[in-house]
């Protein structure tokens, strides 16, 4: 009878008990709320709004500095007919593989160029140290390289034209204050799938406006790793390949361009590549391509000394707006802030913030690739979640965490394998392990938004919620990898 009443009495005090912890939550939200809520995401959404602000000018003044360039500027002088000499090329195969198959097709195929009168020559290295910055120092510490003026560097998946060398070389050989030729990237692999095609818009624009301005304004940009022929004298003077971080090429280019030396950019001289078609390969390059600068950014703000303008423009320009604050306003503003603000009402974000200068800069955006102008809604909402790998990685270079100088390969899937997948209509290619897939931030930020969504439908006064839920499906997607090539 006692233990019947027992259990009596504890239901009849669950309900109250909830609504007294209900009550006390609430209770203690209202007291947070004014004092530390409050001002918290209105600073935020000041930080966040200047942050904007300044992406927006930098924006802006490329795409004018871009059509001052197509209509007045010219570039170094050349001659238009100057063929370059067989017997002063080599080959340099530079192998930093670990595979023996990989090693042995290499090495058999540079002896069958080598059979045909080429003069090419494979390098491999006993360690991977310092990784591809490793590489190219070793691979210049070789005797036979000091006979040369230039070097041309490609990765592997890159194929230049027979007339590369004829059409850039002449750059450096008549203008003596020129270190760097860089040739722009084309991507035999854009349409594979919707990822690639997000890659292709983005690198347009970093091509078409973002290098074009560099050359023209300041005769600098950072070198893209490949596609490009060095004077090594430049190289030499600048201190050499270094492996601090894992932007060797970036390094280099800062550098050199502080020793007085200058850049071009040819945007007429293009170099056939693939793009990472799988999403894992893809979050792997982006956190190296993010962290990396942040990271060189950390080590190098006070190497800077050059003439005032160009000091702003290295700084503020090239590293601070275009390679830390580009990601994190992204990030924080559009999946963090504005979410948040929904939630608590008292905080408002400007219309002229939250809509009309995102939609001019992702217009800006879009000149680099006019052919995917159509697909620029759901570029948008693919940054975004990219955003969040690179706010990270940006994060854990300029704090030089765990991962700052992480190296992994890019894994491309090359034409090749393309075709032999393409002959095996076997189910095998379709099955896959869903938790090796699985990316919980993701599905963690997905629900963060729905929840946001939701509450924005049925109490809030934005109508933010199809944003917000058009991003949660984004988020849910990647969340799952549903994202690129499955293999």
């Amino acid at each position: 009878m006692d233990q019947v009443t027992v259990n009596k009495l504890i239901q009849d005090s669950l309900p109250v008990t909830r609504d007294d912890i209900a009550g006390q939550i609430g209770l203690i939200w209202e007291l947070i709320k004014a004092p530390l809520i409050i001002p918290l995401l209105r600073l935020g959404v000041i930080i966040c709004l200047t942050m904007s602000l300044m992406l927006f000018i930098e924006r802006l003044y490329m795409g004018i500095v871009i059509i001052l360039v197509k209509i007045f500027w010219k570039k170094p002088d050349k001659p238009c007919n100057l063929s370059w000499p067989t017997d002063r090329l080599v080959i340099q195969v530079l192998d930093d593989s670990t595979d023996p198959v990989i090693k042995e097709m290499v090495e058999v195929e540079c002896k069958r160029w080598a059979s045909k009168g080429i003069n090419i020559v494979y390098q491999i290295r006993e360690t991977r140290g310092g990784y591809k910055a490793g590489a190219l120092k070793e691979g210049l510490k070789r005797s036979y390289v000091k006979h040369c003026d230039y070097v041309a560097i490609f990765d592997a998946d890159f194929q230049p034209e027979p007339d590369f060398l004829r059409r850039a070389i002449p750059f450096l050989v008549f203008n003596p204050d020129i270190a760097l030729v860089q040739a722009r990237w084309r991507f035999v692999n854009a349409d594979e799938c919707l990822m690639t095609r997000m890659q292709e818009m983005s690198l347009d624009y970093h091509f078409t406006v973002e290098q074009e301005v560099g050359s023209s304004t300041h005769a600098f940009f950072g070198f893209n790793g490949t596609a490009g022929v060095w004077r090594i004298a430049a190289i030499n003077e600048a201190g050499g390949w270094k492996d601090r971080t894992t932007v060797e090429d970036m390094d280099l280019a800062v550098r050199t361009s502080l020793r007085g030396w200058k850049f071009v950019y040819l945007g007429d001289l293009q170099v056939k590549s693939e793009l990472p078609s799988t999403f894992k390969a893809f979050r792997f390059q982006q956190h190296r391509w993010s962290c990396g600068p942040a990271n060189l950014f950390r080590k190098m703000v006070m190497e800077i000394k050059v003439k005032f303008w160009k000091k702003v423009y290295v700084i503020y320009s090239f590293f601070l707006v275009r390679k830390i604050i580009a990601h994190m306003v992204t990030f924080f503003f559009y999946c963090v802030v504005l979410p948040l603000t929904i939630f608590v009402p008292e905080v408002d974000v400007p219309k002229w913030g939250a809509i009309y200068i995102p939609c001019i800069i992702t217009i800006l955006n879009s000149v680099g690739t006019p052919r995917s102008i159509h697909l620029l809604f759901y570029w948008i909402l693919f940054e975004n979640v990219m955003s969040f790998h690179r706010t990270k990685a940006t994060f854990i270079g300029l704090l030089e965490a765990g991962r700052a100088n992480e190296w992994v390969v890019t894994e491309k899937l090359g034409d090749t394998l393309k075709k032999q997948q393409s002959k095996k209509a076997s189910p095998k290619r379709f099955k896959f392990k869903i938790a090796e897939r699985i990316n919980t931030l993701e599905l963690g930020f997905a629900v963060f938004l729905f929840i946001s969504g939701l509450y924005d439908f049925m109490f809030g006064k934005y109508n933010y919620f199809i944003y917000l839920w058009l991003q949660s499906i984004t988020f849910t997607i990647v969340g799952f990898g549903y994202v690129g090539t499955i293999i």
